[in-house]
């Protein structure tokens, strides 16, 4: 045993069991949080019960979304009549919807007290822009105040209509978005030329009231093509309101749903597996590629991750030239002294800081001292309005740049030293000068090293939170930070970010149980996201690594 214990087999296996078990770990975490959000989008039968309470039926229609075994004794004391020689009770918690009836969405229902669930063919669930899902029986499909379409050609009419009513709200959509958005901002700008005309001293009195005449004929013109295109949407929105339907819930109240309100219609229990993965598709899509709704409890996460992919690729931009050169600086030019040790000592300390004080100083400098100087300087006439001088993508990106320096600095600096005292030596004997040898064979050998560095820091930056709720990320952005407007490029601008849209989501969410599989959905997407980043990064080393690995032999 001693013997086996000094050739070092032990710790061999010892190691290798904790790292499988950190890699099943790290699997079984994925797995789950795949399967609860990605379960999700999957089209769940419609169930339709009776519930039993105290001489009380009440018919329940929805679907159920999680079920679980409690005590008896606590089920009795809630106050349900549950036999005393049982000891477990099964509970369902049932997605009802109907929130703008009933006032919530879930329920939880003990199994004892329900009758044998049905799953009735002509059940419908609406997807509503507000209010949540509406489960009900489809009665009739109206346009205006004549119904076109009852009972079991209600539901094919429906879904013509609502593609057209779709259509037509996405019309109005991207007309509010970019033509009225287009129009809002050229008004903003004349707005402001006209108070930059104010302000400029060198102006006389008669070239000032020239300058802003002609200003206020552009704002006049720009008011005309506002208002036509205000008319032209509004016949937009009356066309997409046309149409409605008439439902029924399951205590018999009949409501009237516009078709402008709803995204999307299903009859779960008449859809196939095909249809059903069809359906499938289509929510995934719309999930990755629409803006949010419903105090982010409903709708797409597309801001969240273009303000993400924005936020890593101007802090890659920013952190990489400035740790490269403090690496190269420390490594090729610094005398290694007290001095030197102390600013890599101070380096390394930098990595252990906590996120949020790298927020606070974003805030404290980034944003009040240096953006707020800025605004002085550059746009005065926007004050006291600021531009940069408010929270904002570029110093989100600059802070997240600072937080991810040291590691840059580190891996850059391991990679100069592992570099062979001889590829110095030999490229100074050919005649190359110092700083010829450190750009043309040090630097490029050393790359992969920094692309590690890069890595690391990508990995770390994509899923920070904390400092960025201070210095640039907020609930709902209303724009993206870059679109068809000059400079088209707009770093002051604040942006959406998963990680913090998952904080958001799980923990300030009105409606807990409709958030939840959204926040495992954004965690996989944030997690996937950081992958394909690191992913590609490590290509780029490895053709780099394999590239300079040929050049030398």
């Amino acid at each position: 045993m001693k013997r086996w214990f000094k050739s070092g087999d032990p710790w061999i296996w010892l190691i290798g069991g904790a790292v499988s078990i950190s890699i099943i770990m790290v699997v079984g975490l994925l797995l789950l949080i795949a399967v609860r959000g990605l379960g999700h989008f999957w089209q769940s039968p419609i169930v339709e019960t009776t519930f039993h309470d105290e001489g009380q039926e009440i018919v329940v229609l929805g679907t159920i979304r999680s079920t679980e075994t409690v005590t008896a004794q606590a089920v009795r004391e809630a106050g349900f009549d549950v036999p005393e020689d049982q000891e477990l009770v099964t509970r369902y918690l049932f997605h009802l919807g109907n929130r703008d009836l009933t006032g919530r969405d879930f329920q939880w229902f003990i199994g004892d007290f329900l009758e044998e669930f049905r799953y009735p063919e002509d059940a419908i669930m609406l997807e509503r822009r507000e209010w949540g899902n509406f489960f009900g029986y489809l009665a009739a499909v109206k346009e205006g105040d004549q119904i076109v379409a009852e009972g079991e050609a209600a539901f094919s009419e429906l879904r013509e209509r609502l593609a057209r009513a779709r259509d037509l709200v996405d019309a109005t959509v991207d007309m509010e978005r970019y033509d009225i958005g287009r129009i809002n901002f050229a008004i903003e700008q004349e707005r402001l030329e006209q108070r930059r005309i104010e302000l400029n001293d060198r102006l006389g009195s008669e070239e000032k009231a020239e300058r802003i005449a002609q200003s206020e004929a552009e704002v006049a013109r720009l008011n005309a093509e506002y208002q036509e295109l205000f008319e032209e949407l509004t016949e937009l929105r009356a066309s997409g309101r046309r149409d409605s339907l008439v439902a029924r819930t399951s205590d018999g109240r009949e409501v009237t749903i516009n078709l402008g309100d709803v995204v999307r219609a299903t009859r779960a229990n008449t859809m196939s597996v095909p249809q059903k993965m069809r359906e499938y598709g289509s929510r995934f899509w719309a999930f990755m590629t629409g803006y949010p709704r419903e105090a982010n409890t409903e709708g797409g996460i597309f801001p969240a991750i273009f303000g993400t992919v924005m936020m890593v690729f101007i802090m890659s931009i920013v952190v990489t030239p400035f740790g490269v050169l403090a690496a190269i600086y420390l490594r090729e030019y610094a005398k290694q002294g007290p001095v030197t040790r102390i600013v890599r000592i101070s380096v390394n300390n930098l990595a252990g800081v906590p996120s949020i004080v790298f927020g606070v100083f974003g805030l404290g400098f980034f944003v009040y001292f240096l953006g707020g100087n800025i605004d002085q300087l550059f746009y005065p006439e926007r004050l006291p309005a600021p531009t940069f001088g408010s929270p904002g993508l570029i110093w989100a990106s600059l802070t997240l740049a600072l937080l991810t320096l040291p590691v840059v600095i580190v891996s850059t600096e391991e990679g100069l030293t592992r570099i062979p005292k001889a590829m110095r030596e030999g490229s100074l004997a050919l005649g190359a000068t110092k700083a010829e040898t450190l750009w043309k064979v040090i630097v490029p050998v050393s790359t992969p090293a920094m692309m590690t560095g890069l890595i690391l820091a990508v990995a770390r930056a994509a899923g920070e939170v904390a400092p960025l709720m201070l210095v640039g990320v907020v609930k709902l952005a209303p724009n993206l930070p870059v679109d068809g407007q000059f400079p088209y490029i707009h770093l002051e601008r604040r942006i959406m970010h998963l990680g913090f849209h998952i904080y958001d989501v799980g923990f300030q969410s009105p409606n807990a149980e409709a958030a939840r599989p959204l926040v495992y959905a954004t965690a996989l997407i944030l997690v996937l996201l950081i992958l394909v980043l690191n992913l590609t990064a490590i290509a780029v080393r490895n053709r780099l690594r394999e590239k300079y690995k040929s050049e030398s032999d």
